[in-house]
């Protein structure tokens, strides 16, 4: 570890495994076979994350005869949908914000789908028995600089006139120290019902087994290698077989899309996180927490945390990674400087719990793209759909875009259709150097908008007017 990563908090690390605690869990299921030989089917659907899992278990609910087959490069969950904080957001947009930006004309319908995508997935994990420790519990946006807490203030008057606070309430600086104490919190803006907390690793494998029990085949240990047009349908080689289908979804998010113009619109972004141990009951009572929100502050450089249903605290957030080239590799899972400074960072927000240990810390790549939520699409002749670039914000949306994706697929008008966020894609990056050089100078000026009372630099400005931005 470079000198410049020591602080005093770095011991608190030394039991700290490289490896995504939720994926450790017991009741991992053991991977189905990978295929070998030729398989035919009505719908393909490559990447067994969440976008993929969604789509294949809401394409045998709308059709039960319907022919589903899932191809996963690895096992189940392994990538972004095991390695998240576990916040299932309402938000299709990558929160109100964003989506109010981009969208004014839609918001009120965007929000409204959101909502509803939420109560579905609520249901789902009633209905298939998903052991995911889906809590709704909301979350609350914290302000940890008085600048900020005036811009929630002013962000919140503004919801409110517009129609958009149902269900929010703006806290001040004794109303949320009284949620979850913290001398670093000012104010705060508390999502009552926008918001579940769930262990994500669960939720991909209780979808995984839902999907088996609707009559999915499932292949594990499958990367898809191409994708080509056979008669009237299409053809997926894979290492040990072939697939042909008259349809196919691709979830593959982060990874090289087989449709290949979809490639630049998304650039792969590490984030990093840590678990501690259990809390104890006197440190629980000592943080508060008792309505057990999640919470993210309110800066450009932001942290998410949330409490796990055995009392770990999950801190994670702050780097946005960025990779020369936009690779995708093992060894940028692990960053011991990230964790040392996200260590720093927890003890600043929780005092009170010095002495407290961390058991693993981990990363993993986001699929970001340049509007920060999803972008939808099909490719040849309508018969292959995507959807791809959550950017962080994936573990609810998927569904929503696994919706959209069999809608495409099924060539037809719905309300999801029509919306402007669905018909039209974000800018995609640039080539290198370019998206290097223009990533990093706007990682530069976040940070320096954070230390400056979040007073935004030309750069940002431009970057604003063209609707482009980076985050994780």
């Amino acid at each position: 570890m470079a000198p410049s990563a020591m602080n005093r908090w770095t011991k608190s690390l030394s039991d700290a495994q490289p490896v995504p605690y939720w994926l450790e869990d017991p009741g991992k299921p053991r991977p189905e076979a990978a295929l070998t030989g030729a398989e035919t089917c009505d719908l393909l659907v490559v990447g067994g994350g969440y976008s993929g899992l969604w789509t294949a278990l809401i394409a045998k609910e709308r059709d039960p005869q319907r022919d589903v087959v899932l191809l996963e490069g690895r096992e189940v969950g392994w990538a972004a949908s095991g390695r998240n904080g576990g916040f299932c957001a309402a938000s299709l947009t990558h929160g109100l914000a964003n989506g109010l930006a981009r969208w004014p004309d839609e918001i009120h319908k965007l929000q409204e789908l959101g909502d509803r995508n939420l109560d579905e997935i609520e249901a789902a994990v009633a209905r298939h028995g998903l052991d995911c420790d889906f809590e709704r519990t909301g979350e609350i946006d914290v302000a940890t600089e008085t600048y900020q807490a005036w811009e929630l203030r002013d962000w919140y008057d503004e919801i409110a006139r517009k129609g958009l606070a149902d269900g929010i309430e703006f806290l001040d600086t004794d109303a949320v120290r009284d949620q979850v104490a913290s001398p670093t919190f000012e104010a705060g803006l508390h999502d009552r019902r926008g918001v579940a907390m769930l262990h994500p690793a669960k939720l991909a494998w209780g979808l995984k087994r839902a999907c088996l029990r609707l009559g999915v085949r499932v292949y594990e240990h499958t990367p898809a290698l191409n994708l080509k047009t056979y008669g009237a349908g299409m053809a997926v080689r894979t290492p040990y077989g072939l697939v042909r289908t008259r349809q196919v979804a691709l979830g593959t998010n982060i990874f090289p899309s087989l449709v290949k113009r979809v490639r630049a619109y998304t650039v792969p972004v590490y984030d990093y996180a840590l678990m501690t141990e259990p809390l104890t009951p006197e440190q629980l009572a000592a943080v508060g927490w008792k309505n057990r929100q999640g919470l993210g502050d309110s800066a450009n450089q932001f942290h998410y945390f949330r409490l796990s249903a055995d009392n770990r605290i999950l801190w994670g957030g702050y780097d946005a990674v960025y990779q020369y080239g936009g690779r995708v590799r093992a060894e940028y899972d692990d960053r011991p400087e990230t964790y040392a400074k996200l260590a720093d960072h927890f003890f600043t927000c929780f005092p009170q719990l010095e002495g407290v240990r961390f058991t693993h810390a981990w990363g993993g790549a986001i699929d970001t793209c340049s509007r920060f939520s999803a972008f939808y699409g099909t490719a040849h002749q309508g018969k292959v759909a995507y959807a791809a670039g959550y950017t962080g914000l994936g573990v609810g949306a998927t569904r929503f875009g696994a919706d959209v994706m069999l809608d495409l697929l099924a060539g037809e008008r719905t309300e999801r259709t029509e919306l402007e966020m669905v018909r039209r894609k974000p800018l995609p990056f640039p080539p290198e150097p370019f998206a290097w050089t223009g990533i990093a100078l706007t990682k530069w000026s976040l940070a320096r908008a954070d230390s400056h009372a979040g007073r935004r630099n030309l750069w940002l400005k431009a970057m604003d007017r063209l609707g482009l931005g980076f985050d994780s």
